[in-house]
C-alpha cells in the first residue's frame, strides 16, 4: 500500500497543469514495479465536501503514471470495498492499481481505525511517499500503520527527510 502525494493542480478540463508531484512518486513506484511488487497506490486530490465528486477523482493522474512508468496503470473508483478487493486480487507482479481519492470518505481525515483497516486489507506493507501530508494523522498516513508492517518511507519521503535533516543539522551560514 503506497500513499503518495498526487494532489496535482488541474485546469478547467481536468488536465494536469503541473505534474511535479506525479514525477516525484516515480522512483518509489518504479523500484516497486521493477522488483515485482503488486502496488496499491492512493492519494488525496483537493478537498471534496462529502463523498465522490468527479472533479476530485484521481483519473487524470493515471495516464501520466502509465507514461512515466512505461506500463498500463489500472484504477478503481473507490479506495475500499469489494471493487478494490476484486481488482487487487487480479494484480500481477509489477502492476500498479490506483485506488481513488481517500478524502471521499470523512473517515480519512478523522483517522478512523475501521477505515484504516479497510485501506490496509489488501496489502502486506506500507510505503509512505507523501511528505506533504505526513504531518497529518489521517487514516492513509498514520492509521494504516497499525495494520501494516513494515511501514517504510518511500524515496521521495526519504529525500525530503534527508534535506530537512541537513538543513537543521548543518544550516548554511549566515543562518537567519
Amino acid at each position: 500500500f503506497v500513499r503518495a502525494d498526487l494532489n496535482v493542480p488541474l485546469d478547467a478540463d481536468l488536465n494536469i497543469s503541473d505534474d511535479t508531484r506525479v514525477r516525484a512518486a516515480i522512483p518509489t513506484l518504479k523500484y516497486l514495479v521493477d522488483n515485482g511488487a503488486k502496488v496499491l497506490l492512493t492519494s488525496h486530490l483537493g478537498r471534496p465536501k462529502s463523498g465522490p465528486e468527479d472533479k476530485f477523482r484521481l483519473n487524470p493522474v493515471v495516464p501520466r503514471l502509465s507514461e512515466l512508468l512505461g506500463i498500463e496503470v489500472k484504477k478503481v473508483d473507490d479506495c475500499i470495498g469489494e471493487e478494490v478487493e476484486a481488482a487487487a486480487s487480479k494484480l500481477e507482479n509489477g502492476e500498479v492499481l490506483v485506488l481513488d481519492n481517500v478524502r471521499f470518505y470523512s473517515e480519512e481525515t478523522a483517522n478512523d481505525a475501521d477505515f484504516a483497516e479497510k485501506l490496509a486489507a489488501n496489502a502486506d506493507l506500507y510505503v509512505n511517499d507523501a511528505f506533504g501530508t505526513a504531518h497529518r494523522a489521517h487514516a492513509s498516513t498514520e492509521g494504516v500503520t497499525k495494520f501494516l508492517s513494515p511501514a517504510v518511507a518511500g524515496f521521495c519521503m526519504q529525500k525530503e527527510l534527508d534535506y530537512l535533516d541537513g538543513a537543521v543539522a548543518e544550516p548554511p551560514r549566515p543562518f537567519a
